[in-house]
């Protein structure tokens, strides 16, 4: 089909979203007090020899002044990682010392997309024992965010975390454990927190009340074409370790199609019910101050890409909350989609808000149009910093990324349990909505 652009050759290094490094849960949680080795069979032993003291006096003196500048690694330098690292770099604060990633191609690929020689590495061990890292971009596959997360934090680094902030629901605490026990600033990866004018139609529309009473929310995103590429089988690369690409998830035999195209496979990410769902119940649910949807419907299938991806090419949810429905839509396929964000219908009038400003209708009176060319992966970045220089609260700090995750991991079991589903009454588990 013409929408397919298979492009993979032998050796070449794939345009993966995130890139990914391995850290497993039984990484994190055990071992003995070593010297930091790089080898698999000791990378347990190495994390309970990383502590709060690696970010020594020299690291805080780094960051103390105005103008100096926060050293960080690059943990998965893959298509997203790449662009999210170009916005810290962009603001003149941030020095990259250090690449982390599983495939020696796509570390060669970030250097000459970033224009850097920072140190590199297959390892995370090594990346956190670095004194010059001071905070981590963490921009690897869905699937590694917890464990990694949680290394990170113990070796006493910063935190940007991509999104979606949790791969499954219940990895939500602990989360939010390491980071308050750490101290340290996580900044999860909603960029559109740090808006302006997505905090000036916050303040404008809904603090006061102009679209009158709310009852729907419409989200639409369409189009994806890094997402329908075919995948060509290829063999493994020598530079590239699949181990740790597979982390925490079940033990599979290698294959291409699974790393190039993680976002194909529910082991790994959640595809548009994660990828997409994010992005704007989060907006829903920061615009309607409610965070928690009381039940969730979701349908959808492989309608055209029958490429061997498992995750919906095409998905359609309804999420209900108290007094309003989200309803979402999105397909990877070339459908026209001109200005994707979040609709928002009252008895007053109408918001379309959208990255590129927003246009509010009164149903008396006419509209009001806001456009903005705001760098918004600049500004989230710019949050993070100032957090850390501050000690102010990110603008998506962790609790705003876990509570962004409700409504995805809600959609997601309905879809794949083909059920309306609910959360329990203490909030910890999803069951079946009866």
């Amino acid at each position: 089909m013409e929408w397919f652009s298979p492009q993979r050759t032998k050796g070449k290094c794939p345009e993966n979203d995130w890139g990914s490094i391995l850290w497993t849960r039984e990484d994190v949680l055990c071992g003995e007090r070593t010297k930091p080795v790089l080898s698999p069979m000791k990378r347990r032993n190495f994390l309970l020899s990383i502590s709060a003291t690696t970010f020594t006096a020299a690291s805080y003196a780094r960051i103390a002044g105005a103008n100096d500048r926060v050293g960080m690694a690059l943990i998965g330098s893959g298509r997203r990682g790449r662009d999210v690292m170009k916005a810290f770099l962009a603001t003149g604060r941030v020095e990259l010392t250090c690449l982390a990633d599983i495939y020696d191609a796509q570390r060669q690929r970030a250097k000459e997309a970033l224009n850097v020689k920072p140190h590199e590495t297959i390892a995370i061990e090594e990346a956190l024992s670095r004194r010059d890292v001071d905070a981590v971009l963490i921009g690897s596959p869905d699937h590694l965010h917890l464990t990694q997360t949680l290394a990170a934090l113990k070796a006493g680094k910063h935190v940007y975390l991509e999104k979606p902030t949790s791969h499954n629901f219940e990895e939500g605490p602990a989360f939010i454990e390491a980071v308050k026990k750490s101290g340290k600033v996580c900044q999860t990866g909603t960029q559109q927190r740090s808006g302006a004018h997505y905090k000036k139609a916050k303040e404008e529309f809904f603090a006061k009340g102009r679209l009158g009473k709310l009852v729907f929310a419409r989200a639409i995103w369409h189009d994806f074409p890094w997402q329908r590429r075919r995948i060509e089988p290829q063999p493994k690369p020598a530079g590239f370790d699949w181990e740790r690409f597979l982390g925490p998830a079940k033990k599979v035999p290698y294959e291409w199609i699974r790393y190039d195209s993680w976002r194909y496979f529910p082991d790994y990410g959640g595809g548009l019910l994660a990828d997409i769902l994010t992005h704007w119940a989060d907006v829903a649910q920061w615009m309607m101050d409610e965070t928690r949807p009381l039940n969730a419907t979701a349908t959808g299938g492989i309608y055209q890409l029958n490429d061997g991806r498992q995750n919906p090419d095409t998905v359609n949810a309804v999420l209900q909350y108290k007094n309003w429905n989200l309803t979402f839509e999105s397909s990877v396929l070339p459908i026209r989609n001109d200005r994707p964000g979040v609709f928002f219908q009252g008895t007053e009038g109408t918001l379309e808000l959208t990255r590129n400003g927003y246009i509010f209708q009164p149903y008396k009176g006419s509209p009001e149009v806001v456009e903005t060319k705001e760098n918004l992966e600049v500004a989230h970045a710019t949050s993070f910093l100032d957090a850390i220089k501050n000690g102010l609260k990110p603008s998506a700090d962790i609790q705003t990324g876990i509570a962004a995750c409700n409504p995805v991991h809600l959609a997601k079991a309905a879809f794949w349990q083909r059920k309306r589903m609910k959360f329990d009454a203490t909030g910890t588990k999803i069951i079946e909505d009866t």
